[in-house]
């Protein structure tokens, strides 16, 4: 049997300063796994959806390493909070606030992201 890929008129938007910028179409975020993108800067974002729907966007640089690759780590929850692990030094950031849960003097820009 050929499954039909999810199709869907909904686009993942990211606040920028005042106004939303559209990113890409929802049915381009896998729930678990990140996508970047480029933003209109030239700054790069990691974008994920959870098995829930919800959706996050976090800067994609791991400050540790210096390399744009959060959007590649491993999703997870710590005490009911949703992170990635970066997959070069395993340090992970809370995906709501870009916090970093192993070392707290170190985040990550968040975004507020939406479907619309």
């Amino acid at each position: 049997m050929t499954l039909a890929p999810e199709t869907t008129d909904l686009k993942v938007r990211l606040r920028l300063e005042e106004d939303w910028f559209t990113v890409c179409d929802l049915s381009a975020l896998t729930p678990g796994r990140g996508v970047a993108a480029l933003l209109p800067d030239g700054r790069q974002v990691a974008l994920f959806r959870d098995r829930a729907g919800r959706l996050y966007g976090i800067d994609n640089r791991d400050p540790f390493g210096g390399a744009a690759v959060l959007s590649r780590g491993l999703t997870g929850t710590h005490q009911g909070r949703p992170f990635v692990a970066s997959p070069l030094l395993k340090q992970r950031f809370d995906l709501e606030s870009g916090q970093c849960l192993d070392d707290e003097s170190v985040r990550v820009a968040a975004y507020e992201v939406r479907a619309s």
